[in-house]
């Protein structure tokens, strides 16, 4: 039964879509708000440069279809385990296409401000201000509820500053999120820094083209492979209720332990000088079968932190110098929403707590603006995102 409530969406990538199909099936009435011209967010491969983060033309899921499907929604069975990204994009389509989702966006349509209307204090409503990019023509909506989906690839965390020499350096410095595909780095010695899935999957492929590929990795990572026992995906045969029953009762060192020497089974951290300080899962995994095999044979180099730059090498924190004709910053993002004050929500400190379970804000009054996906899941955000939705319609509802 229909509340009559507006709720606007801000963001259809993975977790926008689903935040639309939960107000649906709650009888709310969703009204997204995307500033780009099409769903799927991170995961539209774009030649150009766009608003957020792109994939790179090569990049296939580090997540099974079996743990990034919705709840209600299968991948289709003939998709690859680990998929091409272009077929991720054509299952947002589908599930897009079967809930009829598409009709409640508004693209090229980006929100400027949202902030208390003027009843706030007596009805929790928001007021919105947004921009179609097209027509330049702005307005002013007020909702009863807000959810925002914007995910997490916005801003690049870009610390070049913070290493001395970089302005001397003659090759190119940029950010993995300008990085589309190896073109125009072959045959050039290229250091990666930053050691997560996006710093691995770039040297792994760099490594066909560039005669040197050195990864620069501050604080080290677990290498998690795709593939598990008898061959299946490395998650669904880890994230299993069994598993998880088991890890709850047994002590957290000893289940450390067992896993870390799994891992260390198939390639010694602290050999390659890549051991984390944190457990394998106190941070977010590293998912590649690739890398092992590029260090083994030479064709990827591993370095610690970079000391600082040179006009043509890089100094690593260890005194060991390489030459170099450019450098990938893959040091990931930094939460961004250009559209709250700080007043409201601010993820900038890493140890805040103001904000409940990851999607409520504790500096307001009423529970009627949530922020949905804006976690590091160990899995995909889909099914997460689906359930945070099912929580904050509720709330919204007032039956929660």
């Amino acid at each position: 039964m229909a509340s009559g409530k507006r709720i606007a969406i801000i963001g259809c990538g993975a977790s926008g879509l689903a935040a639309i199909k939960v107000c649906l099936e709650d009888g709310l009435e969703p009204i997204c708000f995307e500033k780009n011209h099409d769903i799927g967010g991170l995961w539209r491969f774009e030649e150009s440069k766009k608003n957020g983060a792109t994939v790179y033309r090569s990049t296939h899921v580090n997540t099974s279809k079996e743990m990034m499907s919705y709840s209600d929604f299968p991948l289709p069975k003939e998709y690859a385990n680990y998929m091409h990204n272009s077929y991720v994009l054509k299952y947002y389509r589908m599930y897009a296409e079967r809930f009829g989702i598409l009709k409640h966006i508004q693209f090229h349509t980006e929100v400027l401000s949202c902030d208390f209307a003027d009843d706030y204090s007596k009805t929790g409503n928001w007021e919105l201000k947004v921009k179609n990019s097209k027509t330049e023509k702005e307005r002013t909506e007020i909702f009863n509820g807000v959810m925002v989906a914007v995910g997490h690839h916005a801003v690049p965390n870009f610390p070049v500053s913070e290493f001395a020499g970089y302005e001397k350096f003659k090759g190119p410095i940029t950010h993995s999120t300008d990085y589309r595909d190896f073109k125009g780095f072959e045959d050039k010695n290229v250091v990666v820094v930053g050691m997560g899935n996006s710093g691995a999957d770039i040297a792994v492929e760099l490594s066909w083209h560039c005669p040197k590929v050195c990864l620069s990795t501050r604080k080290g990572s677990w290498i998690f492979g795709r593939v598990g026992g008898k061959g299946y995906p490395l998650d669904y045969k880890f994230m299993t209720r069994y598993n998880l029953l088991r890890m709850s009762i047994l002590p957290e060192s000893y289940t450390r332990a067992e896993l870390e020497a799994s891992l260390n089974g198939v390639l010694d951290h602290a050999n390659w000088g890549i051991k984390p300080k944190n457990g394998p899962l106190n941070q977010h995994p590293l998912i590649t079968s690739a890398l092992p095999d590029r260090i083994l044979n030479g064709s990827v180099t591993m370095k610690p932190n970079v000391q600082r730059f040179k006009e043509d090498s890089v100094v690593f924190v260890d005194g060991s110098e390489v030459k170099a004709d450019a450098v990938v910053f893959a040091t990931g993002y930094v939460f961004s929403f250009p559209f709250l004050k700080d007043s409201l929500i601010n993820f900038r400190n890493k140890t805040s707590t103001d904000v409940y379970q990851m999607m409520w804000p504790l500096s307001v009054k009423h529970n009627t603006l949530c922020m949905i996906g804006h976690v590091q899941a160990l899995a995909t955000v889909n099914p997460l995102a689906e359930m945070q939705s099912r929580w904050a319609t509720r709330v919204f509802k007032g039956m929660s």
